[in-house]
C-alpha cells in the first residue's frame, strides 16, 4: 500500500521559508549592508557610513538570484540613476518649489519603468529611494557637505554592486537547488489539489468550484515558478551538477503535462457507478506521489541525499475496474478508468526518474538540456522596445506614472503644511511601497502597510528610547534590512514591520543621533495620509483589467493555435532532440504563460467594482477549456512519442492535418469558425482495448475532442470579447 503520512505542515513550512532563496537572498543582502557600512563607519565616520547606507538600500530591491551574466546589468541601472537624483535632491533640500520641480518628473519617470514588468518595479522603488532617503538627511550648509555626501552615496552603491554581483555567483549552486526545490513544492500543492478532484461527487460537491478556483491559481504559479528557475538552472549547465539540477526541472515539465492529462475523462467516470473505489485508490496514489515530491524538496534543501522511491505501478495494475457497459462505439467505463489510472502511472513514472536523477542513478539527458539551455531562459538586457511602446493613452504603465505623480505630488504638497513637515519623505515613502499598477495589488499593500506600520513604530521607537550606540544601530538595521528583503514576495507585513523599522533607524542615522527618540504618533499619521493618498489615486486614470483581457484573450487564443498546430505536427514521429520538438516546447511554454497572465488579471479584477469588471463567468469557462484543449493535446503527444509503435502513421497523419488547421481556424477566427470546425469534425469510431491493440482510434478520438474545445473555447472568448451591459451597482 501507498505511504499516506504527512507531517504536521505549520512546523516544516517555516523550515522551509527559511531555507529558501528568498531568505538566503535577504541575508546576502543584509551582509553586504553590514560589512560596506561597516567599514565605511571605521574608515570615514558615522555620518559618511549612513550615507553609504543609503547607496547601498537604493541597490538592494533589485538584487534578485539571477544568471551571472546578466547580474551587473540588472543592478546597474539603480546606481546611475539614483546617484544623480540623491545629489539633485540634497542640492535643492532647502528649497521646497524648486525640489517639488525635481521630485514630479523624477517620480513620473521612475514609475515608467514598469514597462519592464518585474524587472522594472524594483528599479522605480531604488529610484524612489534614492530621492526620499535623501530627503530624509538634515539640511546641508554649503555644497561641501552635498559633494560628500553624494561621494559617500556612490562608494556604498558601488561597493554593493561588487558584492552582490560577487555574491551571486558565490550563492549560484545553492539558488539553483533552492529554486528547484520550490518548484517541486508548487508541483507537489499543485498535485494535491488535482488529486481532490478524484474524490466523489457527494465529496467534493461543496468545493468544486472554489477548488477549480485554486487549481488555476496554482497553475498560474507554478507557471511563474518554472519561468524563475528557468533563468537560473538552465544558465551554462557544464558541470555535472548543474546537468544534473537542470535535467530534474525539464522532468518537472513532463511532470506538468501528465498532471494536466489526468483531468481527461475524470468528470465521465465520476458520473457512472462502480469506479469510486478506483478513484480513490488513485486520489491517494497522487497524494502520496505529491508528498515524495515535497520530501525530494525538502532533502534538497536539506542538502542530503533522498531515499530511494518505490515505484506504485503495481498498485495500480493491482486494481479492479468494473465493466458496466457492453464494448461498442463509446468508450466503456472500464476503459477510461483503465487509461486515467495509466496516466496517474506515467506521473508515477516521471517521480521514478526524478529520484533516480537525484540520486545519481540515472544519467541526464545531455542532449535536451543543452538545446533548452538558451531557448528557456529570459533575456537580462535592458531593451529600448518597452518604452518606446509606452506612449499610448491606454498603456497601463504610462497611466500608473501618471497616477503615481499626481499621488507623491498631493502628498509632498500637503506635507508642507503639516506640523511634522521635517518627516515629509514619510508619507512618500507609504505612496511608493503602497501603491501599485492594480487596485487589487494597492488594497493587500495598503492593509499589510497599516499593521506593519504599527508595529514597527512601537519596535523602532523602543530600541531608540534605549539610547543604542551606532553599532547597535548597525546591526539592527541590517537585521531589518535581511528580513524587509527577503519577505517582499512571499509576506508583505514582514517587509513591511521591517522597512518601518528600517526606514527609521536609517533616517535616525542620517540625523547622526540628533535625537534619541521618536514620534510614534507622527509616524502612524504620515502613515495614514500616505495610505489614503495611494488609495485614493488608485482610481484616478485606472487601468482597470477589463480594458487588459482583450489583449490576454488574443495571447492565449494565439498560443493554443500555435502550440496545437506545432504538437500536432509531430506526426511525423521524429526524434524526441530534434528541431520539431524544441519549437513544441517554445509554443508549450507561450500557451501556459498566456494561460498565466490571464488567469492572474482576473483574479486581480476580482478586488474591483462590480461595475467595471469583467465576465467572470465565461472567463472561468475560457481558462477551463484552454487547460482541457492543452490536456487533450498533451494526451496525443504523449501517444505520438510513447506509443508510437502502436499507431498506424499511414491512418493518423492526414487527421492530424486536418486536427491542427480545424483548430487554428476555430481560435483565429470568431464566430462561423466554430461551426466549420464542427461540421469537419471525424465520424464515429470504434474503440478497441488501448492495452491490447492500435492505439489509432483513440488518437482519433482525442483529436476529435481537441477540436470541439477549440469550438467551445472559440465561443468562451466571443462571449468574453463581447460588449458588456453596465452592470448593476449593488
Amino acid at each position: 500500500m501507498p505511504r499516506f503520512a504527512f507531517a504536521p505542515p505549520h512546523p516544516r513550512h517555516a523550515l522551509r521559508v527559511a531555507l529558501s532563496h528568498h531568505v538566503a537572498n535577504g541575508l546576502s543582502a543584509a551582509l553586504g549592508l553590514l560589512l560596506i557600512s561597516g567599514a565605511v563607519h571605521l574608515w570615514l565616520g558615522a555620518l559618511a557610513a549612513a550615507a553609504a547606507s543609503v547607496g547601498v538600500v537604493v541597490c538592494i530591491p533589485p538584487d534578485q538570484p539571477a544568471p551571472r551574466r546578466g547580474k551587473l546589468r540588472q543592478l546597474l541601472p539603480a546606481a546611475l540613476l539614483g546617484l544623480p537624483l540623491f545629489l539633485g535632491t540634497r542640492l535643492l533640500h532647502g528649497d521646497a518649489l524648486q525640489l517639488g520641480l525635481l521630485l514630479l518628473p523624477a517620480t513620473f519617470i521612475a514609475f515608467l519603468a514598469a514597462a519592464w514588468g518585474k524587472r522594472g518595479i524594483p528599479l522605480s522603488v531604488s529610484i524612489m529611494f534614492a530621492m526620499l532617503f535623501a530627503m530624509a538627511m538634515p539640511a546641508h550648509d554649503g555644497i561641501a557637505p552635498v559633494l560628500a555626501s553624494s561621494l559617500h552615496f556612490a562608494l556604498g552603491a558601488g561597493l554593493y554592486l561588487l558584492w552582490a554581483t560577487l555574491a551571486n555567483a558565490l550563492l549560484g549552486g545553492r539558488y539553483r537547488v533552492q529554486l528547484l526545490a520550490d518548484t517541486l513544492l508548487a508541483l507537489s500543492e499543485l498535485m494535491r489539489l488535482q488529486a481532490q478532484q478524484f474524490l466523489p461527487p457527494e465529496s467534493d460537491e461543496r468545493h468544486r468550484a472554489p477548488l477549480i478556483g485554486r487549481l488555476l491559481r496554482e497553475q498560474a504559479a507554478l507557471t511563474d515558478q518554472l519561468q524563475g528557475a528557468r533563468n537560473i538552472l538552465l544558465e551554462s549547465p557544464r558541470t555535472p551538477r548543474r546537468q544534473q539540477l537542470a535535467a530534474m526541472l525539464l522532468q518537472v515539465l513532463e511532470m506538468r503535462d501528465h498532471l494536466l492529462a489526468c483531468e481527461l475523462d475524470l468528470d465521465t467516470l465520476k458520473s457512472r457507478p462502480g469506479h469510486a473505489p478506483v478513484l480513490g485508490v488513485l486520489h491517494e496514489v497522487l497524494q502520496t506521489l505529491a508528498a515524495d515530491i515535497a520530501q525530494l524538496a525538502d532533502k534538497l534543501l536539506y542538502g542530503r541525499t533522498p531515499p530511494p522511491f518505490t515505484s506504485l505501478r503495481p498498485l495500480l495494475a493491482a486494481l479492479h475496474w468494473v465493466e458496466t457497459e457492453p464494448a461498442g462505439q463509446a468508450p466503456s467505463a472500464a476503459m477510461l478508468a483503465r487509461g486515467l489510472a495509466n496516466r496517474v502511472g506515467n506521473i508515477n513514472d516521471e517521480v521514478v526518474r526524478l529520484v533516480a536523477l537525484a540520486r545519481g542513478e540515472l544519467a541526464p539527458d545531455l542532449a535536451g538540456v543543452r538545446a533548452s539551455w538558451q531557448l528557456f531562459v529570459s533575456p537580462t538586457a535592458w531593451s529600448w522596445r518597452p518604452f518606446a511602446g509606452l506612449w499610448r493613452w491606454d498603456a497601463p504603465p504610462l497611466r500608473h506614472a501618471i497616477r503615481a505623480t499626481l499621488a507623491v505630488g498631493s502628498a509632498y504638497a500637503l506635507a508642507q503644511v503639516l506640523p511634522w513637515v521635517a518627516h515629509d519623505y514619510w508619507i512618500l515613502l507609504t505612496i511608493v511601497v503602497v501603491l501599485r499598477g492594480s487596485l487589487a495589488q494597492t488594497l493587500e499593500r495598503r492593509n499589510s502597510r497599516v499593521a506593519g506600520t504599527l508595529l514597527g513604530c512601537v519596535i523602532a521607537g523602543a530600541l531608540l528610547a534605549l539610547q543604542p550606540s551606532s553599532w547597535l544601530l548597525l546591526l539592527a538595521v541590517t537585521l531589518a534590512q535581511a528580513l524587509a528583503h527577503a519577505f517582499a514576495v512571499r509576506r508583505y507585513l514582514v517587509t513591511a514591520v521591517a522597512a518601518t523599522v528600517l526606514g527609521l533607524l536609517q533616517a535616525h542615522m542620517l540625523h547622526a543621533g540628533a535625537s534619541p527618540v521618536f514620534g510614534v504618533p507622527e509616524r502612524i499619521a504620515d502613515t495614514l495620509i500616505g495610505v489614503a493618498i495611494a488609495w485614493a489615486c488608485s482610481y484616478v486614470l485606472p487601468s482597470w483589467e477589463r480594458h487588459q483581457i482583450p489583449a490576454l484573450v488574443a495571447r492565449t487564443l494565439g498560443a493554443q493555435a500555435r502550440h496545437a498546430r506545432v504538437a500536432l505536427g509531430l506526426g511525423q514521429l521524429q526524434a524526441i532532440d530534434n528541431e520539431p520538438e524544441l519549437a513544441w516546447r517554445l509554443a508549450r511554454r507561450e500557451a501556459y504563460d498566456s494561460l498565466s497572465a490571464l488567469v492572474q488579471a482576473t483574479q486581480r479584477s476580482l478586488a474591483e467594482p462590480r461595475a467595471v469588471r469583467p465576465p467572470l463567468a465565461p472567463l472561468g469557462l475560457l481558462l477551463a477549456h484552454s487547460y482541457q484543449l492543452l490536456a487533450q493535446l498533451t494526451a496525443v503527444k504523449s501517444m505520438l512519442l510513447l506509443r508510437r509503435d502502436r499507431l498506424q502513421p499511414e491512418q493518423i497523419r492526414q487527421p492530424l492535418q486536418q486536427a491542427a488547421l480545424s483548430i487554428e481556424q476555430a481560435l483565429q477566427h470568431a464566430g462561423g469558425a466554430v461551426e466549420e470546425a464542427a461540421e469537419a469534425a471525424p465520424g464515429p469510431v470504434l474503440l478497441p482495448d488501448p492495452f491490447e491493440s492500435d492505439l489509432s482510434p483513440w488518437l482519433l478520438r482525442r483529436l476529435e475532442l481537441a477540436r470541439r474545445l477549440a469550438g467551445q473555447l472559440r465561443q468562451d472568448a466571443d462571449r468574453v470579447l463581447a460588449p458588456q451591459e453596465p452592470a448593476s451597482p449593488e
